[in-house]
């Protein structure tokens, strides 16, 4: 990823919508899927500022091992003092087969050429125990690239199909998938589609500063679509796309 990215991330992890929206709806999905599971210890594959490394492990009380291959993010979280950040390309893992009982890795994907997420996808595989979980965050479908995605270095971006594809040829087995910020997808297609191309700026982070009523306008959105998770829906099309999975036994 672009090291420019990781300032505007660590400014706007804790408040900014996208982020607050994401996180319920990642919790929404997460919260069935650990009930029954024993997990102790968990791998963050990309963990950027190790943020949500450190959220996971106040929340659950899990032992997190987070590792990015950005040293400008690692900075961040140890200035934040959070434990177990190491640096480490997540296709090259530096651990033991079978030894985590759950691991994360969210918006990492994008950044391998297009086909170069299976080596990152079986070294998951490798590290997971039997039947352990995997919870995958990509971004989704070419037509919604856009400023940010050229900024961050996004190399590509994934449909359920391929994805979940990719995930069975290393042994991994989906058992609950959707995409994700959805409602305000039109609203993206306009912006992308129409309006960036028109005004041809170049590329830029996405996450600047928002007067206080839009943010909080946004982020309701995203708890809507969170509800709706919730309560057993899958939207067809989005934004972003989330992948739960665990390895086969």
């Amino acid at each position: 990823m672009n090291p420019a990215e990781f300032r505007f991330l660590a400014r706007a992890e804790e408040d900014f919508w996208w982020f607050r929206g994401m996180r319920r709806i990642l919790f929404a999905l997460l919260e069935p899927a650990i009930r029954g599971r024993s997990i102790e210890n968990v791998l963050e594959a990309g963990c950027g500022t190790g943020h949500f490394a450190h959220l996971l492990a106040r929340r659950y009380g899990w032992r997190v091992f987070a590792v990015d291959l950005a040293w400008e993010g690692l900075a961040y979280g140890r200035q934040k003092g959070i434990a177990s950040l190491a640096q480490a390309d997540i296709a090259r893992l530096p651990f033991p087969p079978g030894c985590f009982d759950a691991a994360f890795s969210l918006d990492v994907l994008v950044h391998f050429p297009e086909g170069g997420e299976r080596s990152a996808l079986a070294e998951l595989a490798r590290v997971l125990k039997p039947g352990g979980l995997l919870v995958l965050r990509v971004a989704a479908l070419k037509i919604l690239r856009s400023r940010h995605s050229q900024f961050t270095c996004e190399r590509q971006r994934f449909t359920a199909g391929r994805l979940l594809a990719a995930l069975e040829s290393c042994g991994l087995r989906p058992f609950r998938w959707t995409y994700a910020n959805t409602l305000l997808m039109p609203v993206a297609l306009v912006k992308f589609r129409l309006w960036e191309p028109l005004l041809r700026k170049r590329p830029a982070s996405g996450l600047v500063p928002l007067p206080d009523w839009l943010n909080e306008l946004l982020t309701r959105v995203l708890y809507t679509e969170a509800e709706l998770l919730a309560a057993g829906v899958r939207f067809p099309l989005g934004q972003s796309l989330i992948v739960l999975g665990e390895k086969a036994a």
